[in-house]
């Protein structure tokens, strides 16, 4: 019996076909680029958590601990080479380091689960001016809860989490800079 002559089928066949289509199209266009609202300019705030510490290598092999931080305002930025909102956010945050840099803020950038070659290949063709570390096996972002990528999230001198972003955001923007500058403003160490 030849299916494809029966209405029925043929019917069925467009039924389908109709609703992968819509289902592409939907899909491409949340892949889009969006206009950032006011409020989606501002680093959401989160419940104040102790960071859990880490002990991580740079691409030189030498480790760094969350401890080498204390007393700064740290941003950690957990992203990955393959992630287009990451490689979209890099220039920001650049620029971002360049003004805070001489200020008592740390900035690091976690990649999740490369090689070091694969990492140095990438930053050929996308620089990072501030300190990478490499999250080989993804154990740190697990146990940070890194659902999305990128995810920042800001500590502050005390090592507490006080901002998280799941997202890309243009972190040189006068908004996230002046939430940060607060953090600044605010003394006291524990970790």
């Amino acid at each position: 019996m030849n299916l494809s002559l029966r209405p029925a089928y043929r019917l069925g066949y467009s039924r389908s076909s109709l609703a992968w289509s819509i289902l592409f199209l939907f899909i491409l266009w949340l892949s889009l680029p969006k206009a950032i609202s006011a409020d989606q300019r501002l680093l959401s705030e989160a419940k104040p958590l102790l960071a859990l510490p880490f002990r991580l290598k740079d691409l030189e092999g030498e480790f760094h601990q969350l401890h080498d931080y204390r007393g700064r305002v740290v941003i950690v930025n957990f992203w990955a080479s393959w992630c287009h909102p990451c490689r979209n956010e890099l220039p920001s945050m650049n620029r971002a380091w360049d003004r805070l840099k001489s200020k008592s803020v740390a900035m690091l950038a976690i990649n999740l689960g490369e090689e070091a070659e694969a990492v140095n290949a990438f930053l050929n063709d996308y620089p990072i001016d501030f300190q990478v570390l490499l999250d080989y096996q993804g154990r740190i972002s697990q146990r940070w809860g890194v659902r999305g990528m990128p995810t920042t999230f800001v500590l502050n001198r005390r090592g507490k989490i006080i901002y998280k972003v799941v997202g890309e955001r243009e972190w040189d923007d006068p908004v996230i800079h002046k939430q940060i500058e607060g953090l600044l403003s605010r003394d006291g160490i524990s970790y």
